[in-house]
């Protein structure tokens, strides 16, 4: 059974930083996808990166390339979401999940953390 614990998410101002964990439990092998989401008052679900944890290939949303960054742990099983340069539209919580695909469209993961919440004031 695969599970996955979010953690790290606090308040910050504008143009600071947080560090977002990951940690997975569950899986024989990295032969998966983790990816991040966010939700924001009132707005959809949106994919913020993914990263393909065999490999440690990524990709990002345009709106957040060059000021997130996504690594990992192996010997720790904990996939990292570094934010820097945060601006008030960031906030949002924040999930992660783990799938067989490749992608960050949240439809295509099966398994979900709980979510933590990132607040960026101006």
């Amino acid at each position: 059974q695969v599970q996955v614990v979010v953690s790290g998410g606090g308040s910050v101002q504008a143009g600071g930083s947080l560090r977002l964990s990951c940690e997975v439990s569950g899986y024989s092998s990295r032969y998966y996808s983790l990816g991040w989401f966010r939700q924001g008052p009132g707005k959809e679900r949106e994919g913020v990166g993914v990263i393909y944890v065999a490999t440690g290939t990524t990709y990002y949303n345009a709106d957040v390339k060059g000021r997130f960054t996504i690594s990992q742990d192996n010997a720790k099983n904990t996939v990292y979401l570094q934010m820097n340069s945060l601006k008030p539209e960031d906030t949002a919580m924040y999930y992660c999940a783990t799938g067989s695909s490749y992608s960050v469209a949240p439809e295509s993961y099966k398994y979900w953390g709980q979510g933590t919440q990132v607040t960026v004031s101006a």
